[in-house]
Formats: C-alpha cells, structure tokens, sequence
C-alpha cells in the first residue's frame, strides 16, 4: 500500500520500488557506473572462460574441476542477477523495479548465492575424500555421487530462497517504496516494511546464520583431517602442490563466508545499510571475478588446459 499525504494508507497495493543505490552526483554516479561494469566485464570473461576450459579439455574431467564448473556457473549467473540492472539504474531518472521483478531478483540471488555455500563445502569434502582417502574416492565420488551433491546444494538454495522471499514478500509495504540499496535484498526490504519484522529477522539470522556455521564446519573440519594428512608426506613438492590446491579453495571459502556473515548472520547488519552496500559489491561482484582467478593463477592444471587450449585454437 502506498501512504497518503496526511500519513493514512491508501488502499491501493504496492505496484513497485525504487532502487535508490549509491549517493552522489553525475560524476560519482559515472565513476561507480564504470567500476561496476568493469568487475562485471571481467566476471563474465572469466567465469566463461572457467566452463569453456572445463567443459572442452578432458583432462579437467574429475569431480574438483566439475565442481570448479558449477562454482564458475553460479558466479556468473548470481553476478547476472544483480549488476545489468544496477548498471542501468546508474543514468535512470526512476530507478523503478515492479513488484514482481523485485521478488524474482531476491528470490534467484537468493538461489545461488546459499548454493555457493553448500557448493563450497561439497568442494571440500570433495578435496578431503581425495587425499585421505584416496582408495575410496572413485566409489565414494563417483559421477552419480557428484551429479547428487550438485544436485543437493541447489535443493538447498531452493529451500531457502523460497522461505526468505515468501516471508519478505508477506509483510505490508506502506511506509515507503524507496529500496536504500542497489538491489533488492532482505534487509533492505525490511526497513520498508509497516509491520513488526522481528519474526522476519529472526528467519535470515537463523536459517543463514545454520547455513553459514554448518558449512564452516564442514570446511574446518575436512581441510583440519587435510592438513594432517599433507603433513605426513614425505614428499615436499607432494606437500606444496596440495597445499596450493586446496589453499585457492580456502582463500574462496574465506572472502565468501566472511563477508556473508557479516551481513546476514549477526544482528545489527540490517541497520547499517551503507556498510550493507559496499559489503554486497563484494560478494555480488568481486568475489566471482576473484575466484576464476583464485583457481587458474594458482592452478597448475588450469593454466595447462589454457595452453591447450590455445595451441589447439592456433593449430586450426
């Protein structure tokens, strides 16, 4: 519903919102504008080049390098949602998203960023199955256990993008159609709402804050059995190859599950929406331009099926 001039509510429902993004004039607007399409340039070159690789060079064709394709398609589609219409929000006298776009965009960002986090740990588990137990892993990560567990992280994503958006999209908006933020989110939106929101706060923090902590643990715990083991090799370029492997993954887990934290899994994150924004440009934009490079620059195998693939594209 919309209010009235003298502070009533009008019958009418809420047909949209404003996104009313980041402060500033022209120049600050045009300075945003091209860092934003900048990060998403190199998103989208990277995480492509990320699948192209994967998907065309057979000797990337194990689990970790499928998993690394699923983690390069999230990050693209997740940044997808989230910076065409930010871009074009930049120069918009409006700003104006509809009801409808607004829950579609929190529900598919919502999909897949908590699928990147189940994603992250699957990765893990998948990296302590193969170096403790490297006899059990073709059984235990054969291509049906894997196509499972990919499978399994976006049910989970579903499951929870569907109980944050209906209970968002549930509550009464009256007090304003102004959207203090570049995207539509849950916090945000709750600031908007006319009704007692503690429930709603307590849904993100809850579900987010399990997601988030359970994960983590799942990471602590099989990277805590992976180090071990790695330690116990007699063969020191065994240990600094391993350790470079799952050190990429680590420094991913770490930049993803930090600034997610932040956000949705402590109390106070819903006030501070200017600190809200800069944190999202993070996992929105320079997180899944920074993991492609995180995987390729220190990744041996990458960095030849690159070469392959070159030489191959030269031969022709």
């Amino acid at each position: 519903m919309w209010p009235r001039g003298n502070g009533t509510l009008s019958a009418e429902p809420l047909q949209g919102f404003v996104l009313v993004g980041f402060q500033g004039g022209p120049e600050t607007q045009a300075l945003l504008f091209a860092a934003f399409l900048a990060l998403y340039v190199v998103t989208v070159l990277g995480n492509l080049t990320m699948i192209v690789v994967i998907t065309l060079d057979a000797h990337l064709h194990s689990p970790m390098y499928l998993f690394l394709r699923s983690l390069s398609f999230l990050d693209l589609c997740y940044s997808s949602v989230i910076a065409p219409n930010a871009l074009a929000n930049f120069f918009s006298s409006s700003k104006a998203i509809s009801f409808a776009g607004c829950a579609t965009q929190l529900f598919c960002f919502s999909l897949c960023a908590t699928t990147e986090a189940f994603l992250l740990a699957v990765m893990a588990y998948d990296r302590f199955m193969a170096i403790c137990s490297p006899l059990r892993y073709p059984v235990t990560m054969s291509p049906s256990a894997c196509a499972r567990l990919v499978l399994g992280t976006y049910c989970g994503g579903c499951l929870n993008s569907l109980v944050q958006t209906s209970f968002t999209f549930a509550l009464p908006f009256c007090a304003s159609h102004r959207i203090d933020h570049f995207f539509c989110d849950v916090p945000p939106l709750l600031q908007l709402a006319c009704a007692n929101t503690a429930l709603n706060q307590l849904v993100m923090f809850g579900i987010c804050g399990l997601i988030i902590v359970g994960t983590t643990l799942v990471v602590l715990v099989s990277y805590g059995y992976i180090t071990v083991t790695i330690l116990r090799m007699p063969s020191t370029s065994g240990r600094h190859k391993l350790f470079s492997t799952c050190g990429s993954h680590m420094t991913a887990v770490s930049l993803f599950y930090g600034t997610v934290f932040v956000m949705y899994a402590q109390p106070g994150a819903v006030e501070s929406m200017e600190q809200g924004k800069i944190i999202s440009v993070f996992y929105t934009l320079v997180i899944p331009m920074l993991n492609p490079l995180i995987y390729s620059l220190r990744n041996k195998d990458v960095k030849a099926a690159l070469w392959r693939l070159g030489q191959r594209h030269t031969a022709r």
